[in-house]
């Protein structure tokens, strides 16, 4: 958001959710001379439909045999299986990850109080919620909920292990996958296996301030300084 205020861009903030908010602009569009750039924008999918071309042309030209991905308003994992299907060179089987407090999909029903510290994908009722189960269903794939503890643990393990800083949203995939591996629901060994990390960790910073370790305080003096270090 700060970026959008820099450009000059006039922000509106509702008293909702997402979903109210994606509520909104589908019916002001029919007043208005607007156009929604959303994911239930069929151009968008388009675009992004080539991140799965991108995906195989680094495999060597053919698919993974997973694909692991958040699932919050269902644009992605529609636009990756339709990319993947129009590649023509294999397909993966996916899994959806969404937070249990948001995971309507998962429950097969609307959350009308969707909660989870992964806000991309706190969405209570996808606008491509039948798109996502086809793909689901067509690719033989999985659709998992994981915990708010789950998704931060794989998000401190990207940025530890790996140096990736995403916003835990994007770190919900790698959740599902490690939570998959470890019931014994998706063996990995010798298969390709394909995470997407969907946004950058400055999307959401809040929750890197909440989550790491508050700053060390020290006197503005070398021997303060000499002396920390030395513990």
């Amino acid at each position: 958001m700060a970026a959008s205020l820099a450009y000059g861009a006039e922000v509106i903030s509702i008293e909702g959710s997402f979903d109210d908010g994606l509520r909104m602009v589908r019916e002001i569009v029919q007043r208005r001379p607007i156009v929604l750039v959303n994911s239930i924008n069929p151009w968008r999918i388009e675009g992004q439909k080539t991140g799965a071309f991108e995906i195989c042309d680094q495999l060597g030209g053919q698919a993974p045999d997973w694909h692991c991905l958040p699932v919050g308003n269902a644009g992605n994992i529609t636009a990756y299986w339709m990319g993947y299907k129009q590649y023509g060179q294999g397909l993966p089987r996916l899994l959806g990850a969404q937070a249990e407090g948001a995971a309507p999909i998962v429950r097969g029903r609307v959350v009308e109080n969707p909660e989870t510290v992964a806000t991309a994908i706190r969405i209570g009722n996808p606008a491509r919620w039948r798109q996502a189960l086809e793909a689901l269903d067509e690719s033989n794939g999985q659709i998992t909920a994981v915990s708010d503890a789950e998704i931060l643990s794989s998000w401190r393990l990207l940025a530890n292990k790996e140096g990736i800083f995403v916003e835990p949203a994007s770190a919900a995939g790698l959740a599902a996958l490690a939570k998959q591996i470890a019931s014994g629901e998706i063996d990995p060994h010798g298969k390709v296996v394909v995470v997407v990390l969907t946004g950058h960790g400055l999307k959401d910073p809040g929750t890197a301030v909440e989550e790491a370790e508050p700053p060390i305080s020290l006197p503005a003096t070398l021997e303060a300084l000499d002396e920390y270090l030395e513990e």
